[in-house]
């Protein structure tokens, strides 16, 4: 499968993973840079005071981390590879750069214009076909997700989301994905006219869920989206792929839910 190109926000994730060096890893298998470990729970600058408080609430991001977002999953019934390795090649088409438009509250039609505009008719051809499809990128949710909220509800703990997703998009991907239903309450930025990194949608969550920084994580696959919640004072979790290392990072932070390592025969919960 040819390569992924490097969507870099929120939905607009493909599935990503760890290596067994640690090392991170896109959908192709290709590595990619971090500058602080995978998993651990970062508490820099403004968050810093706040390691090792307990753990009320966990707010989660979607693509990546929730649920897994593919556009070639789109394509392939229609076009060849080349014209999806070079439609996917924000150089080429600004399809990224349209996606991250619509996270900030652009519509579909708005950002085909765009395409048209400043990368040609073939690319905003092309983008009208994602768009009318986009159902299609939705292909299924990180395997252990809906588990981890479900523990965390068991436990008391608050579980909330906060994502960069443009608006109508999101509409199309609410039914298809239960663990979304499964959260207190979200924050989404396509209705909020503001995305990630901005300080402006963190501090809007912490307002609208009424809960208290000192002691809540917010979970993202985006180093650059983790190291903003440290900036406003929320400790965050660089997510790469594994719930169950996630779950393991939660539990060695006290947060009273199951480790993730049941064996045959154990009680069914």
């Amino acid at each position: 499968m040819p390569n992924q190109p490097d969507i870099h926000d929120d939905h607009h994730t493909a599935t990503s993973g760890t290596a067994v060096d640690g090392t991170a890893v896109d959908i192709a298998g290709n590595s990619r840079a971090r500058s602080r470990p995978m998993y651990a729970i970062q508490a820099q600058g403004a968050a810093a005071a706040s390691q090792g408080e307990p753990i009320t609430d966990v707010l989660f991001d979607f693509g990546g981390v929730l649920s897994v977002w593919d556009p070639r999953a789109v394509l392939i019934g229609r076009y060849d590879d080349a014209a999806i390795d070079r439609f996917l090649d924000n150089a080429v088409s600004g399809f990224r750069d349209a996606c991250d438009m619509r996270d900030g509250g652009t519509t579909a039609g708005e950002a085909t214009e765009w395409i048209r505009r400043t990368h040609g008719e073939p690319w905003a051809s092309m983008y009208t076909y994602y768009s009318r499809h986009f159902v299609d990128s939705l292909v299924g949710c990180v395997p252990g997700a809906r588990r981890l909220i479900e523990d965390l509800r068991v436990a008391g703990i608050g579980a909330w989301g906060l994502s960069n997703w443009a608006r109508d998009d999101f509409e199309v991907a609410k039914p298809l994905f239960p663990a979304f239903a499964l959260l207190r309450d979200y924050v989404v930025s396509g209705y909020e006219g503001v995305c990630k990194p901005s300080a402006a949608i963190y501090e809007l969550a912490i307002r609208r869920f009424g809960i208290d920084r000192a002691h809540a994580v917010f979970v993202d696959d985006k180093q650059a989206n983790v190291d903003a919640a440290n900036s406003v004072g929320l400790r965050a979790i660089h997510f790469g792929g594994d719930h169950r290392a996630l779950r393991r990072t939660l539990v060695a932070a006290s947060v009273p839910i199951p480790h993730g390592d049941a064996q045959p025969g154990d009680p069914v919960q």
